[in-house]
């Protein structure tokens, strides 16, 4: 018999166990088993911050091996571009050039219009004077770093100029002045510096060297020498060769292709002067005569020999070296005489020969001459004023007359520039 009535099974029946829970009980479990989970660490499925620096990790060492990978093209396409033109003809020495892009905060500022006399409206040319870029409009802008000029061309890429600084002790400089004011240095303490006439390239001498170099945006680069006489300097651009004339004061050209070796030994010993080029490449020149004192006008082949192939003579030339061919290859403005009988004379170069004959334009030039068509030629006399040459007028016996130029001080001679 079971001691406990009422219970069918064979189990002992214990205390019973009591199911009440207080509230406040079952609130600190709750409490207790919420503070173990944060005790406890674990890692999280998704971690921003681990993820930007990671990132920002990656793309660090991927810009540093780009950079690496940059510098290391950009020196093999220097290296390779200076091999290509001509690795014989460099000699130890680097040119004095400055690369670089200056301090902006140290460009000039720009100032503006200046008042003076009104421009003439047949001013079609900008001129350089002293300090200030004058063009026909008007505008000016005062440079104060460049100082003196002897020669302006546009930049290739527009937006500025590149001035040829006047000889001094130092020695000549070039500089790029922007629209914007900002003068940066590219070569100083040079002798002779010229410019290709589309201002792609310069040549200039460095002691006993001849150089060349690319002008790029706001650098020279791809420098190239070789070793010329003493007294030889460069004259101009003939296509992508330089023609160098071998003694300052006597006749001898010879043309050097930077990249083709050193000048070469056989060379013209004739002309004296090279006024410029026609479009077939052939250049006009002056050159002597078996008279002493006396000079012909001659058009010479474009080789290293400059052999002429057609030769005119009659007018009295001027041996200053000063003249310009018009675009077409048709006229030639040259100065003829000497002294105060000077005089600017036109020539046909298309009746070239023998018994040639030449008009009188104007009073003598200085300087460039600046054509602005096949017909219309302006340059300066030696007092500073502008002359336009209009060749119909000058056929008919009307030759052209200086007139000033507005804005310019007296006693200042401006530089007359083209493309501005």
């Amino acid at each position: 018999m079971s001691q406990f009535p009422g219970r069918r099974d064979n189990l002992t029946a214990g205390p019973q166990r009591s199911y009440q829970v207080r509230p406040d009980e079952l609130e600190g479990a709750v409490r207790e088993t919420l503070s173990h989970q944060v005790a406890l660490a674990r890692p999280l499925r998704v971690d921003p911050a681990g993820q930007a620096i990671r990132r920002a990790n990656r793309i660090r060492r991927r810009r540093t091996a780009a950079g690496l990978a940059l510098a290391a093209v950009t020196t093999v396409l220097l290296s390779a571009g200076m091999a290509q033109l001509g690795t014989e003809t460099r000699r130890d020495g680097s040119p004095i050039v400055v690369i670089g892009d200056p301090d902006p905060t140290n460009r000039p500022l720009p100032t503006a219009s200046v008042p003076g006399p009104a421009p003439s409206p047949t001013t079609s040319s900008s001129h350089l004077v002293g300090e200030t870029l004058v063009n026909a409009d008007g505008r000016r802008l005062v440079l104060p770093d460049v100082g003196p000029a002897e020669h302006v061309q546009p930049l290739p890429s527009g937006g500025g100029w590149l001035v040829i600084g006047a000889p001094s002790i130092a020695g000549r400089s070039l500089s790029v002045v922007q629209d914007d004011g900002l003068v940066q240095v590219l070569l100083a303490g040079a002798g002779a510096i010229v410019l290709a006439p589309d201002s792609r390239q310069v040549a200039w001498l460095e002691g006993d060297d001849l150089l060349v170099a690319g002008v790029v945006g706001t650098q020279l680069i791809g420098a190239v020498r070789t070793p010329v006489p003493a007294s030889a300097e460069p004259v101009r651009f003939v296509a992508d060769s330089v023609l160098v004339r071998l003694d300052r004061v006597g006749a001898g050209h010879t043309l050097w292709r930077p990249g083709a070796g050193p000048l070469p030994d056989a060379v013209d010993r004739k002309s004296l002067n090279v006024y410029g080029g026609l479009p077939d490449g052939r250049l006009v020149a002056q050159v002597t005569t078996t008279e002493p004192g006396r000079t012909c006008l001659a058009i010479l082949a474009p080789t290293r020999h400059l052999d002429p192939v057609r030769t005119g003579c009659g007018p009295g030339l001027s041996q200053d070296g000063v003249g310009g061919v018009s675009p077409d290859g048709r006229w030639l403005l040259v100065n003829g005489g000497s002294g105060k009988a000077g005089r600017s004379l036109l020539v046909d170069l298309q009746r070239l020969g023998p018994g040639a004959t030449a008009v009188a334009a104007g009073p003598p030039m200085t300087g460039v001459i600046v054509w602005s068509d096949e017909t219309q030629a302006s340059y300066l006399d030696g007092t500073g004023e502008l002359v336009q040459v209009d060749v119909g007028q000058v056929r008919a016996g009307k030759p052209a007359t200086p007139a000033a130029v507005p804005g310019v001080p007296a006693g200042e001679l401006p530089i007359l520039v083209n493309g501005f």
